[in-house]
């Protein structure tokens, strides 16, 4: 054989092992990567031939399948514009929630599940799928949903963590959807439904607990007052207030509300859990321009999780709250939770939550365990510590000056309730009728943030704050 023939053939042979290598490649360990990118489209084919497993809380079924004609299974929702922003939808074209989030385990290809699957390949039985077990309780769910719709918002939004281990107790959000009409094997039906709900102006898909962000209004005074403490500052350490506080560089001074008018928050100075209690303007946008400074109070909300967008379960994260630092005078906005600082509920019930919990900040979690379709455990969730926000002794001092806005302060309404402190907040809209009314605050075991769109001030979120925490503590 002469040297160009010997050539030709070594480069072909060459070819073909690298041909060879690369089809086992993407066979063997892109296969699955393939079928689930969103751009490859024949993974939406036979979807509906598959039977997917149950979400499921509290041992009530969320989500499941049944048979119907033709080898295919209907996806079926419970309670389902109380439940979707946890479980989602699953539809002939896309998912959403725990439906995307889990989609592999509960279609029976998920990794976690091989074992389980090779036993039911070789005895020649159909491959089923798995079940996710979500962390949120569906009594308290039904509460907060309720709770939610009896304030008459535009929108509004509740997120309930257990403290101890950031778990995700209640997840509502409002308006909301039915999954079963945008999961109907009737595509016709289903255009119809995806058609409607995007032409909403309010969003009823949006999960608005983690995937919307709203300026917190003085419920960031919770923040900004774990700063101060961080920097040195005590509860009863006296702080500036009076009437009115004109930052450096600012065109405009900064007053507080016309209800404090003559009250506490008028004098030269008071200690800092009073003025925390009575949400003085001047004194917490004078720690934003002045000290402890803008920088400060960011590094602070980044020990929160601000600027994090946090994953609650696979691929389903929060939309990242936000304290941009700028000049004195939007510093001073900021610090009050004005101006550009935004946060999810979800965020603003980790600030309380870590209150409750020695300073620490639990990363949240949507799904306790999941199974495999014998029922065996195949993977647990641990609780996991996100950061340590505060020491114990500045917890402490934060816990107090919080129960204080409940016993003495702008949320004494709540006295006797389940909430036992807590922070008002009330969010400026531009252009809006309405504001963003907050209340954050916790119970025995839990913390709770509520927002609700609407025209008042933040204690009227406060009732919905109390009636999720008391369902919880049934």
């Amino acid at each position: 054989m002469d040297k160009a023939l010997r050539r030709t053939w070594v480069i072909a042979l060459v070819g073909a092992l690298a041909l060879l290598a690369n089809i086992t490649y993407v066979q063997g360990f892109e296969a699955q990567a393939l079928r689930d990118d969103r751009h490859n489209a024949r993974q939406f084919q036979n979807r509906d031939k598959i039977n997917r497993g149950p979400i499921v809380a509290g041992g009530e079924r969320l989500a499941w399948s049944v048979p119907v004609s033709g080898g295919r299974y209907q996806r079926r929702y419970l309670d389902s514009e109380i439940f979707a922003p946890v479980t989602g939808y699953f539809s002939q074209y896309s998912q959403s929630g725990l439906e995307n989030a889990e989609n592999r385990l509960l279609d029976g290809t998920d990794p976690r599940l091989a074992t389980t699957n090779l036993i039911d390949k070789v005895i020649g039985k159909k491959v089923a799928g798995g079940a996710v077990e979500s962390t949120v309780d569906p009594g308290a769910q039904r509460a907060a949903y309720r709770a939610l719709k009896a304030t008459g918002a535009r929108r509004a939004a509740a997120v309930a963590l257990d403290t101890r281990t950031g778990a995700i107790r209640v997840m509502a959000s409002t308006p909301s959807y039915d999954a079963n009409t945008v999961s109907t094997l009737d595509t016709r039906r289903a255009d119809a439904a995806f058609k409607r709900l995007n032409a909403d102006r309010l969003k009823p898909m949006l999960n608005k607990a983690i995937g919307e962000t709203f300026p917190p209004g003085s419920t960031f005074k919770t923040v900004t007052a774990a700063a101060a403490l961080a920097a040195g500052t005590t509860a009863q350490t006296p702080v500036p207030a009076r009437r009115s506080y004109t930052p450096p560089g600012a065109a405009r001074p900064i007053n507080n509300d016309e209800s404090d008018i003559g009250g506490e928050c008028d004098l030269p100075a008071i200690p800092l859990i009073n003025s925390y209690a009575q949400s003085c303007n001047t004194t917490f946008a004078r720690m934003g321009a002045e000290r402890p400074g803008g920088d400060a109070i960011a590094a602070q909300a980044r020990k929160y999780g601000f600027g994090q967008r946090i994953e609650i379960a696979r691929g389903m994260s929060s939309a990242p709250s936000a304290y941009p630092v700028s000049d004195p005078a939007l510093d001073a906005l900021g610090a009050m939770g004005q101006g550009s600082t935004v946060a999810t509920p979800l965020q603003m019930a980790m600030v309380a939550a870590a209150s409750v919990n020695g300073g620490q900040v639990m990363r949240p979690y949507l799904v306790e365990r999941v199974r495999g379709a014998d029922g065996s455990v195949v993977e647990q969730t641990r609780p996991a510590r996100l950061s340590q926000a505060l020491t114990a002794d500045q917890a402490a001092q934060l816990k107090r000056m919080m129960r204080a806005v409940v016993e003495r302060g702008t949320a004494d309404d709540l006295r006797g309730t389940a909430v036992e402190g807590g922070k008002t907040g009330t969010a400026d809209v531009d252009d809006a009728s309405y504001n963003d009314r907050w209340f954050i605050g916790f119970g025995s075991r839990y913390a709770v943030a509520v927002m609700t769109e609407a025209p008042g001030y933040g204690i009227e979120s406060g009732p919905a704050a109390a009636a999720i925490l008391k369902a919880l503590g049934r």
